[in-house]
C-alpha cells in the first residue's frame, strides 16, 4: 500500500501517482459527498418546489446505492479498512463548489449544477483512464467512468419521471415568480425612486449655483440618503413570511442599492468641473435611467410598454422640469 503521510500532513498528490486502492477509496468518498449534497438540495427544496426535491431524494438514494457497492467490492479486494482519501487530498481532482452556496442558486441553476456534477465525474474518470498504463487502474478507472455515465442517464430518467406533464414549467413560473417579488420589484422600486426623485434636488441645485462639485455633494447625499431610507424600509415592513415576498435582507438590499445607484446616475457627471458638459451627460444619463425602468416594467412586471413609457417619462419630466424651474429662478 502507497504511504498516505504525504496527502495526510497537508501536500496534495496527483491523481496518475494513486494506487487501485486509493482510488477506489477515493471514489467512496466522492459517492458519499455527493449523495450528501443532493440530500441537502431535496431539503431546501422540498417546501416550494416538491417535485424537484423528489428528483434529489431518487438521486441521493442512487449515490448511496452506487457507493455501497464500491465498498463492497473494496472489501472484497483489500479488507474492511478503508483509506481516508477525499478529493481536497488529491491535486488535479475535481472539485464541488461548497454547498451553502445553495442559498445563491435558484431551481433551473440547481438543475443545471447537478447535470454538471455528473458530467465531471464521468469526464474525469474517462480521461484518466485514457492516460493510466497500469492495467488495474485503467480497468477501475474505466468502471468508474461507465458508472457516472449511467448516474447521468438516471438523473435524466428520474427528472423525466417526477417533472413531466409540465411540472417543470409550472416550478420555472413559480420560480421566476419569486425572483420578481424578491429582487426585480424592490430593485424597480429603488431604481424609481432614485432615478426620479432626486432630479429635482440634484437640477435645482446645478441650476441655481451652475457649480458642479456642489452638485454632486447634493446629489452624493441625497443618492445615499434615500437608499439607506428605501432599504431599511423594504426590510422592515415586510418579512415576508405571509406575502410570499423571500427574505427582508435581499429585498432591503435589492432596493437601497438600485435607490443609490439610480441617484448617482446623474450626480456622477457633476464629477466634470466644466458646468452645461457634466449637465448635457446628466440629462443624457436621465433619460437611459428611464428608458432602463420602462424597459424592466415591461420585461419582468409585463406592464404594456405604451403604459409603461407614459408612466415613467411623464413623471421623470415632471419633476425634472420642477427642479429645472426652481433652480432657474
Amino acid at each position: 500500500m502507497r504511504p498516505l503521510l504525504s496527502m495526510l500532513g497537508g501536500t496534495s498528490r496527483r491523481f496518475d501517482s494513486l494506487s487501485a486502492q486509493e482510488i477506489l477509496a477515493l471514489a467512496i468518498a466522492s459517492e458519499e459527498e455527493d449523495g450528501r449534497i443532493y440530500a441537502l438540495y431535496a431539503s431546501r427544496l422540498r417546501e416550494t418546489y416538491p417535485a424537484s426535491a423528489a428528483v434529489f431524494d431518487a438521486m441521493a438514494a442512487e449515490e448511496n446505492e452506487h457507493r455501497r457497492r464500491l465498498i463492497d467490492l473494496y472489501r472484497a479486494r483489500y479488507g474492511d479498512l478503508i483509506l481516508p482519501i477525499r478529493r481536497e487530498h488529491v491535486a488535479d481532482f475535481y472539485a464541488r463548489k461548497p454547498v451553502w452556496l445553495i442559498e445563491n442558486l435558484g431551481l433551473e441553476r440547481i438543475r443545471e449544477e447537478v447535470r454538471l456534477m455528473e458530467q465531471e465525474a464521468r469526464d474525469f474518470y474517462a480521461a484518466a483512464a485514457a492516460r493510466s498504463t497500469d492495467a488495474e487502474v485503467r480497468r477501475l478507472l474505466g468502471d468508474l467512468a461507465a458508472a457516472e455515465a449511467e448516474h447521468e442517464r438516471e438523473a435524466d430518467a428520474l427528472i423525466e419521471g417526477h417533472l413531466g406533464d409540465g411540472t417543470a414549467e409550472r416550478e420555472n413560473v413559480v420560480a421566476r415568480r419569486q425572483f420578481v417579488l424578491t429582487w426585480v420589484q424592490p430593485g424597480l422600486a429603488g431604481l424609481m425612486d432614485g432615478s426620479v426623485s432626486t432630479l429635482a434636488p440634484i437640477f435645482a441645485t446645478a441650476f441655481a449655483t451652475q457649480d458642479p462639485w456642489t452638485t454632486f455633494l447634493v446629489g452624493l447625499s441625497a443618492s445615499l440618503g434615500a437608499g439607506i431610507s428605501m432599504g431599511f424600509t423594504e426590510a422592515a415592513h415586510d418579512d415576508g413570511k405571509l406575502s410570499g415576498r423571500g427574505a427582508p435582507w435581499k429585498r432591503g438590499l435589492a432596493s437601497g442599492v438600485m435607490t443609490t445607484l439610480g441617484g448617482l446616475g446623474h450626480a456622477l457627471p457633476y464629477l466634470i468641473p466644466h458646468f452645461w458638459t457634466a449637465t448635457a451627460i446628466a440629462l443624457t444619463v436621465v433619460f437611459l435611467e428611464l428608458w432602463a425602468i420602462v424597459w424592466i416594467q415591461n420585461r419582468y412586471m409585463e406592464t404594456p410598454i405604451g403604459r409603461a413609457m407614459f408612466q415613467v417619462l411623464l413623471g421623470g419630466s415632471l419633476v425634472l422640469a420642477t427642479g429645472i424651474l426652481i433652480g432657474g429662478s
